[in-house]
């Protein structure tokens, strides 16, 4: 766990302005069900079962880094996942577990025109609470810039989170 010192000497924002982030992305971005005691990959499943009843479309968007082996023989370094495209990067903001769209109707100019609403869900075991981590403050750093743009993003633990 971090403390918002370190947090902010690591991002070069002062501490409130840490703080402040971390307490108003708690308020909007983190979905907590009351729910049994559940693993991350129960939550995860339960969430898609969700989506998938709400017409909502939902990938899993694996992430990570490493030599892949190529044809020949010959390896190279590679990336994968979004917002991935540099250690620097994947260390400032992290995407979710769960990506995908939500078919949505237009209102006035476009009047019966359906767009897609990018969709996307950090998943975390039943029972987490927020500890701080730059990897926690990485992935809100993620939700805040889909919410921002239009998008509906949210870190989960259960089921819930579409309504």
């Amino acid at each position: 766990m971090y403390t918002t010192a370190q947090l902010a000497a690591y991002y070069g924002m002062p501490p409130q302005n840490i703080e402040a982030f971390m307490q108003a992305m708690a308020l909007q971005s983190i979905h907590t069900v009351q729910s049994v005691e559940m693993s991350e990959s129960g939550v995860q499943s339960r969430v898609r079962l969700e989506a998938s009843k709400k017409a909502i479309y939902l990938w899993r968007n694996n992430k990570g880094a490493g030599k892949v082996q190529l044809k020949g023989g010959t390896s190279r370094f590679m990336r994968w996942g979004l917002a991935n495209d540099s250690e620097a990067l994947s260390d400032a903001i992290k995407s979710a577990d769960l990506i995908g769209l939500r078919k949505t109707l237009v209102t006035q100019a476009m009047v019966g025109t359906h767009v897609g609403i990018f969709v996307s869900r950090e998943i975390k075991h039943a029972n987490w609470k927020p500890s701080g981590s730059l990897e926690e403050a990485a992935q809100l750093q993620w939700a805040a810039l889909v919410n921002a743009q239009g998008g509906d993003a949210k870190i989960v633990t259960g089921p819930g989170s579409f309504d």
